[in-house]
């Protein structure tokens, strides 16, 4: 029995390893208008070249990619509901 595979399974393991060092710690910031979806939508065009200037290189990688995604969609889902709060706040007052 010969098993195989083994050694583009280390190199996927050890690009992993690389690119979750490469997002520790702060990966950038970006600011936006609550109340202008442009602003919203640019805020969420710059977290997502944030994340892909950092794990662009890993984008073929089937362990990275899904993390990358993730941390996109989650970002993503954080400005819209911070801009959502900001709006809430400014209404209140």
């Amino acid at each position: 029995m010969k098993i195989t595979g083994l050694d583009k399974l280390t190199k996927q393991l050890n690009d992993a390893q690389r690119a979750f060092a490469d997002i520790d710690g702060e990966l950038g910031s970006v600011s936006f208008d609550p109340n202008d979806p442009t602003s919203i939508e640019h805020a969420i065009k710059n977290m997502e070249a944030l994340v892909d200037a950092r794990l662009g290189d890993y984008e073929n990688n089937p362990l990275v990619a899904p993390i990358a995604e993730q941390m996109k969609q989650s970002y993503r889902q954080g400005i819209i509901d911070k801009a959502a709060a900001a709006r809430l706040k400014g209404s209140k007052e």
